[in-house]
């Protein structure tokens, strides 16, 4: 019994100290990819101004509220899979103050949330949504600040959105699914996969569940961020610029 509970103790801890190193890359490969973005259009304002900071708050506790109202999509994807709107506010700010922005919003937001309403899922929920969050509003910022137009705002939206769910679908099906299963489950794969089947025949094993139901639910949530962003961003940048 005490090896069993120093196990999971040790699970725990490893999962934590990887969940660290993953948020610390994130904003790693944001701050790098500001950098070489102000160095070439020559722009000399500090990465996180005071403006800048004061609408990362603002947006922060919108995406907060918008990942609380969460709700499952069960002809999709299991109902552990929860959609949400919390990258809206994260992928407007990336695309009006740079890709830093973006991800320290969806990193406060994920931080507020786990502040009013802690963790179901041992934090592997928290996770997922951060890294894929920031799959999503990364690649978009980098893109559109190339070149700071209707149609670049389109490519990029379009990009991300595919680099997210190919993301999504492949770091579940090698490390999300696999980790649930062994803080919950003792590993068995037993349970997540008939609720997989439920919805689904075919899927059958975790790459079956990733491309069947995790790979279409997050192109579904990508999409739907992405065109209200394309929809309001142009009517609101006039503001965030102020």
């Amino acid at each position: 019994m005490n090896s069993e509970l120093w196990k999971a103790v040790g699970d725990n801890a490893l999962f934590v100290l990887q969940f660290g190193a993953i948020i610390v890359a994130m904003f790693v490969i944001a701050y790098i990819a500001e950098r070489a973005i102000k160095r070439k259009s020559g722009d000399k304002e500090r990465i996180l101004a005071t403006r800048k900071i004061a609408f990362v708050g603002v947006f922060s506790a919108i995406a907060a509220i918008l990942h609380i109202l969460r709700f499952s999509v069960p002809f999709i994807a299991p109902a552990f899979y929860e959609m949400d709107l919390g990258e809206l506010p994260a992928l407007i700010g990336a695309f009006a103050y740079g890709p830093l922005a973006g991800v320290l919003i969806v990193f406060i937001k994920v931080l507020l949330k786990l502040l009013f309403q802690g963790t179901q899922t041992a934090f592997v929920g928290d996770l997922a949504n951060f890294v894929i969050g920031c799959s999503l509003v990364l690649p978009a910022a980098i893109i559109y600040a190339r070149r700071k137009t209707k149609k670049t705002a389109l490519i990029a939206c379009a990009a991300a959105t595919l680099i997210a769910a190919a993301f999504a679908t492949v770091f579940n099906a090698l490390y999300l699914i696999p980790t649930f299963a062994r803080m919950f489950f003792g590993g068995s794969l037993d349970v997540i996969l008939g609720m997989g089947s439920a919805i689904n025949g075919a899927i059958t094993s975790v790459w079956t569940l990733a491309l069947i139901a995790v790979a279409p639910f997050n192109l579904l949530k990508c999409a739907v961020i992405s065109t209200v962003t394309l929809l309001i961003y142009k009517k609101l940048s006039p503001i965030l610029k102020k």
